[in-house]
């Protein structure tokens, strides 16, 4: 996956305009193909155009509820298709002779019923006839849809190339059958008809059946003829008037008259000039999102694989509206929008955030066919999303933007459709069904963010959180081998966490910096004065190798972090936490100690870089202040704030903060920040000289022989 990344990355600025031109193609063929209607309108508002007349005879549509409504009430009235099997009776009949041959071969051996014994022909006959008038009769035998109609249901009877209606009471059933069996045998003819009840009651069962397949073709032909038109517009004839609001008949007539001019224009129209359209918008408004990219999201921009990541959202979603909106039984409400602003948040910042959601809304707009209320509602939760400041490390807090969005889904839709409709009781309520899907679907961001993050090389907060954990193997292993550097690095956490809040930045990223930022001291603790406590091994070696071995803990560091696959945000604090500053109190010894000696200063400075970001800013900060406050003996609040303000004044004279993007006016509210919290401080360390203190060079890693 880091080849990957690292692959792409060096790819030159071409190959990023031809992955945004490829972009813009693939949304602009996800466009319709037909022309768009010129007008807007809505029920209850007035027509804001000109006077309106028909430029062509067209018929005026019903609307689709009303055609829905005859619709139901032609199935609620519709009468099922049986159909009478007359094939039954000659295999009823076959049966009847094949058990009755039987059974008459069984009361000869037992010398019963005499009469049958000299008689068969006539019981078999009379069998015969009674089935053969049942069967030709019906015995019914309602589908389970049909159940619990009562007698005066009706039903077609399909006998042969005959259709009857009739009603389900005057249709014998499977047990009337068999009690008219039990009520005929008594009075016919027959000496011992008793003889023929057991075989006959066995033969009887339903031969007419529901046809399924002949009735749902006949309800479709008759659902076909539910006209879908009434009335006509003739051309000339007036629509509607300027100002006049949009009644429910002049909407059916605008919303046909838009039909039909969608249709015409589409047959006479060319589908390059439509595609033409729909590029230079879709071009316009990507170009326009790449410019502020390139303004104001600088990294993002010249990053390969950042750009891919939010180029990705704007193809995602298209493709997302375009493919919902095919579907006839779903609506384009169900898709979370609102996962976009939550993930771009969690990686970088709300006004990307804000930026992306909006083009997205606004590609999304012209495939979907839900009209400016779709846009309206995804800007608006938009903005919601952002206001609610959604953490996905909390699930409580998770959970509680989730319901606020479905909340302000709700209740802009309802205005939306109260400012059409006129009427609650006509609000489409299955849309606000649609909405409570598109909220649940948000909490979809929560394993996003990590799959995003792995796949992209970013790092999200609730990877901040977890490496926060002080088990984590780094974290324990410099609490064991150097304590003195973890009570360092948790004083410096909090410094740095409380600046950051207070100018905005991120407080948790520079928290979780702070802890690992001095890792590489535990490979040799010792060398450092926080984690001492007699013998001094600096006395053993010279001010060069000494001034290596402090040194070193920022490049011993950053392979540690990369062995245990640190976020590569967390190894930049590591790198930039000295940024290109000397090891001073070595540095000034060797030049003591080497008068004639031409120096080389670049054998005493760490490697840098200088930091950047305002949190690597804070970082560096932070770390010089809380290393040389300890310092002073008998601190008072005039030496501490004095010191302070030595140590920034120090940085910013050395070029330190040259490339960092942190303003003076956020500087002095980090140092009010220090300066506060660093009242407490009572920690003794070896005082620094005056000289290194006025250059503003209080630093852990400075060691006194």
């Amino acid at each position: 996956m880091s080849a990957w990344r690292t692959t792409i990355e060096g790819l030159p600025t071409l190959v990023k305009y031809l992955l945004v031109a490829g972009v813009v193609a693939f949304i602009t063929f996800l466009f319709p193909n037909n022309a768009k209607f010129k007008y807007e309108f809505d029920k209850g508002q007035p027509w804001r155009y000109e006077d309106l007349r028909a430029p062509f005879d067209f018929a005026i549509r019903k609307p689709a509820d009303e055609v829905e409504a005859e619709k139901k009430v032609l199935r609620e009235n519709f009468t099922p298709f049986y159909e009478l099997n007359l094939e039954v009776i000659k295999e009823k009949k076959r049966s009847l002779a094949g058990e009755f041959d039987h059974q008459l071969e069984l009361v000869r051996e037992e010398g019963q019923f005499e009469d049958v014994v000299r008689k068969p022909d006539a019981y078999l006959q009379f069998g015969k006839r009674f089935l053969d008038n049942l069967f030709q009769r019906g015995i019914l035998k309602l589908a389970p849809e049909h159940e619990g109609k009562g007698d005066d249901f009706v039903i077609n009877v399909v006998r042969g190339n005959t259709t009857q209606p009739q009603t389900v009471g005057n249709l014998l059933r499977a047990e009337e059958a068999k009690e008219l069996l039990s009520d005929s045998l008594p009075s016919s003819p027959l000496a011992e008809p008793e003889f023929l009840y057991p075989i006959l009651e066995g033969l009887i069962s339903p031969n007419l059946t529901y046809n399924d397949t002949l009735s749902r073709k006949i309800l479709e032909e008759e659902l076909s003829k539910v006209p879908a038109y009434r009335g006509r517009v003739s051309k000339g004839q007036l629509i509607v008037t300027k100002g006049a609001y949009i009644t429910d008949d002049i909407y059916q007539k605008l919303a046909s008259f838009r039909a039909q001019y969608e249709e015409e224009i589409t047959q006479k129209q060319s589908y390059w000039g439509v595609f033409v359209g729909y590029l230079l918008l879709s071009t316009l408004i990507i170009g326009v999102f790449l410019l502020y990219l390139r303004l104001y999201a600088r990294p993002v921009f010249s990053s390969f694989n950042k750009l891919i990541f939010i180029l990705l959202w704007l193809v995602a979603y298209s493709y997302f509206v375009y493919a919902v909106e095919q579907v006839d039984a779903l609506s384009t409400y169900m898709i979370p929008f609102c996962i976009l602003p939550i993930v771009i948040k969690n990686f970088y910042n709300e006004r990307l955030a804000l930026f992306t959601h909006l083009v997205v809304v606004l590609l999304a707009s012209f495939l979907s066919s839900l009209g400016y209320e779709f846009a309206f509602l995804q800007i608006l939760v938009g903005f919601v999303v952002l206001l609610s400041d959604v953490e996905t490390r909390e699930w409580s807090r998770f959970f509680y933007s989730i319901f606020f969005i479905f909340l302000v889904y709700g209740i802009g839709y309802l205005g939306l459709s109260l400012i059409v409709e006129g009427d609650i009781m006509e609000v489409d309520w299955t849309e606000v069904g649609w909405l409570a899907l598109s909220a649940f679907l948000t909490l979809l961001a929560y394993p996003l963010i990590p799959l995003l993050e792995r796949f992209f090389g970013f790092t999200s907060s609730i990877t901040l959180v977890e490496l926060s954990d002080m088990n984590r193997p780094l974290l324990r292993e410099l609490s064991l081998k150097a304590p003195g550097t973890m009570q360092h690095s948790l004083q410096v956490a909090n410094l740095s966490e409380e600046a950051a809040r207070k100018i905005g930045a991120n407080p948790l990223l520079v928290k979780v910096a702070a802890l690992y930022h001095d890792i590489g001291k535990t490979l040799k603790p010792e060398y450092f004065i926080e984690n001492q406590s007699g013998r001094n091994p600096h006395d053993e070696l010279s001010d060069l190798e000494s001034a290596r071995v402090i040194i070193s803990h920022v490049t011993e560091g950053m392979k540690m972090a990369k062995k245990a696959r640190l976020p590569g945000i967390l190894s930049d604090f590591i790198r930039t936490h000295h940024g290109t500053t000397r090891a001073e109190y070595f540095y000034r010894n060797y030049v003591k100690e080497h008068p004639d000696e031409e120096v080389d200063e670049n054998d005493f400075r760490y490697p840098g870089p200088k930091p950047r970001s305002k949190e690597e800013t804070i970082l560096m900060m932070a770390d010089s202040i809380e290393a040389a406050c300890k310092s002073i003996k008998d601190p008072t609040e005039e030496s501490l704030f004095a010191l302070i303000d030595k140590i920034i004044a120090g940085k910013i004279t050395m070029g330190q903060l040259e490339n960092s993007n942190m303003t003076f006016e956020e500087l002095e509210q980090c140092k009010a920040v220090f300066k506060q919290m660093m009242k407490s401080v009572h920690h003794v360390r070896i005082a620094y000289p005056e000289e290194r203190a006025e250059k503003g060079q209080g630093t852990g890693e400075a060691q006194e022989k």
